[in-house]
């Protein structure tokens, strides 16, 4: 019975000391003789021919990376397989990590440009029908130019750097001119013969050339410039950002890691299989400063691209506030009465018009009688001179208004409850504000993605916990280097490889992410504030400037930057602190200062005519307020 509770205690000896020898050699293959598990390793990650892994370690001086004076299972041929697999393995990880991102990027740009297109074509078509049922002698002509305006609208607000809002109305309204002239103006205009047509089209020439001398319009084409610039400038700049977010991440999976990055991977992930340990991880401390040398480029992008995606978050939050999404919808439906409000101005002046085109274009001949039928009404409009028109009957909104104003101005309004401006409450208008508060949420999550992209590396390799780790040389309970910072200065002190420039891709994206932020910033409004903010944070005061809201403007977006609540509490690294944080939501109603109160007026009616007296210096209306509270009828 003792010697039975002896061999027991022997056995429990030999388990003991197996186990304090596996410790200790980190996971040594049981065959210290063999190279078969480093074999196998070899072959199941296909790294290269398994006929280059040797049967049992040898010594090879060509070895250049994994250098080790006693027995290895590694070859120079090794190396270079060894070098070709971890370059391509931690391409695809950064890949695996970027794709969500990716994915993310790609899907909001093709909502954001599906919808931007539905709405666009939505108002193209309510403005061709403008002249369908207003301005039938014009409809078949102004169609292609409707189309040609409202085309460049989308290709503006697509974020196409060749874009111009300005150049756009101007050709609108330069082809428009000739048409209303002859068409409205003076509808007699025609041509009978191939010279006569000659001559119409070099008096059209002339026409367009003169057309902002002349001023047919009115005020009504700059109006609309303005209008457009301001609605659609926060859809604009959100394409341009989203374009550039997926470039930027395109250029990431792309970016090729030098060799002296290849030996620092196969250093860390393979020298440890030609000793024979195939089992045993990294330390973390070796991970992070190799991955941090490796992707140096990257984590230079961290900052400007933190500063890109509060941007993103700014102007979706813009999108998605209803003030401000209408404000866009509106802007295109309103691009009717804009149009319209022009065509009656033209109606309005056509005798000033006719004269000044006659001076500086000179008289064109008067052609033969025409007659044209609506077709919405079948109302037909007969004309006979350049000068007059004989309408049988005839639309109110295209009848030719009077020199008086009050008429002209009836006329307007008359006009403007034909076709009410209101905004769309169809699927397409929820669907965008719906868009943006998602869009707005998701991208919030990858603001400092590519300042932590190496540490996320690493803990990819740090899944299995274990006592030691391979610190590059041999086997040891814990790194003993230094591991520095992810900037470009913190990396030339980095004691696993020799960092002395990033790639000039990388480098290139990087300028691109800060010239475009600071010029959106710039168009948009928010850069004097996102540089005061910042100032005035740094000095302690930013609690005192959230409470402000007296230099917010509805036209920055700061009712849409109100609902961006989080952001300045998140943390934020150096380069973003000249991106605007959220201001908050500005008051409901602000007071009217009281040089904006307009003078009063009195107005006296007579039988026939209104006769409006102003304006009244206060006094004398306190004083005739007062007189008439005290009188009392006899």
């Amino acid at each position: 019975m003792f010697r039975a509770a002896l061999q027991n205690v022997d056995l429990f000896r030999v388990i003991l000391l197996y186990f304090v020898f596996l410790r200790e050699t980190g996971c040594r293959s049981a065959d210290a003789d063999s190279c078969h598990e480093v074999k196998t390793a070899y072959m199941m990650r296909q790294i290269g021919p398994v006929e280059l892994v040797p049967d049992k370690p040898g010594t090879d001086e060509s070895l250049r990376v994994c250098v080790h004076p006693g027995p290895t299972c590694c070859t120079s041929k090794m190396e270079d397989s060894y070098m070709a697999a971890v370059r391509s393995e931690t391409q695809q990880k950064m890949q695996s990590y970027s794709f969500e991102l990716k994915y993310l990027i790609a899907g909001h740009t093709k909502a954001y440009q599906e919808t931007f297109e539905s709405l666009v074509s939505f108002t193209s078509n309510l403005t061709s029908s403008l002249f369908d049922s207003a301005y039938s002698a014009l409809a078949s002509d102004c169609r292609p130019l409707v189309f040609q305006l409202f085309s460049d609208i989308k290709r503006h607000l697509s974020g196409d750097s060749d874009s111009s809002l300005d150049n756009t109305v101007r050709q609108f309204y330069n082809d428009l001119f000739p048409l209303v002239y002859r068409r409205l103006l003076n509808p007699g205009i025609g041509h009978t013969s191939l010279q006569s047509f000659s001559t119409s089209t070099t008096h059209d020439d002339c026409l367009r050339l003169t057309r902002q001398d002349v001023s047919p319009f009115g005020p009504h084409p700059r109006l609309l410039v303005s209008s457009l610039s301001r609605a659609l400038r926060a859809g604009r700049a959100l394409s341009r950002l989203l374009r550039l977010a997926g470039e930027v991440v395109n250029a990431t999976e792309k970016a090729t890691l030098s060799r002296e990055c290849g030996r620092g991977l196969v250093r860390m992930q393979y020298c440890s299989h030609c000793r024979g340990l195939t089992l045993i991880r990294p330390c973390t401390g070796l991970c992070v400063n190799i991955m941090r040398g490796c992707l140096v480029g990257v984590a230079e992008l961290g900052a400007p691209w933190g500063s890109l995606v509060v941007l993103l978050q700014r102007l979706a939050a813009t999108l998605a506030t209803t003030s401000n999404h209408n404000s866009m919808e509106l802007a295109l439906l309103a691009v009717r009465n804009h149009v319209n409000d022009a065509i009656l101005h033209a109606q309005l002046h056509g005798p000033r018009i006719t004269a000044t085109v006659e001076k500086v274009c000179g008289p064109q001949a008067a052609g033969p009688m025409f007659t044209s039928v609506n077709p919405n009404t079948s109302h037909i409009t007969t004309s006979v001179t350049p000068a007059t028109s004989l309408t049988l009957e005839r639309s109110s909104v295209t009848s030719p208004p009077s020199a008086d104003p009050i008429a002209h101005q009836r006329l307007q309004l008359q006009s403007r409850r034909l076709f009410p401006l209101k905004g769309s409450r169809g699927d397409k208008s929820r669907s965008l504000k719906k868009l943006s508060r998602e869009f707005e949420g998701s991208i919030q999550r990858y603001q400092w993605f590519f300042s932590e992209l190496p540490e996320m590396l690493c803990e990819s390799e740090m899944e299995v916990e274990q006592h030691t780790c391979w610190s590059g040389q041999d086997v040891a309970e814990s790194y003993a280097g230094r591991v520095v910072g992810s900037t470009l200065k913190a990396q030339r002190e980095n004691p696993e490889m020799t960092i002395r420039n990033t790639d000039p891709v990388l480098k290139g994206a990087k300028q691109k992410l800060e010239q475009l932020t600071q010029e959106l910033l710039a168009e948009l409004g928010w850069a004097s504030k996102a540089r005061r903010r910042g100032e005035e944070e740094e000095g302690g005061s930013a609690q005192t400037d959230r409470g402000s809201g007296n230099d917010c403007d509805d036209e920055d977006g700061c009712e849409a930057s109100g609902d961006e609540t989080g952001d300045t509490s998140s943390g934020r690294s150096p380069g973003t602190k000249n991106v605007a944080p959220p201001p908050p939501p500005p008051p409901s109603r602000r007071p009217i200062p009281p040089h904006h109160l307009s003078p009063p007026q009195v107005a006296v009616q007579g039988s026939a005519h209104t006769l409006t007296v102003g304006p009244l210096p206060l006094t004398l209306v306190t004083l005739l307020l007062l007189l008439l509270s005290t009188w009392e009828p006899r």
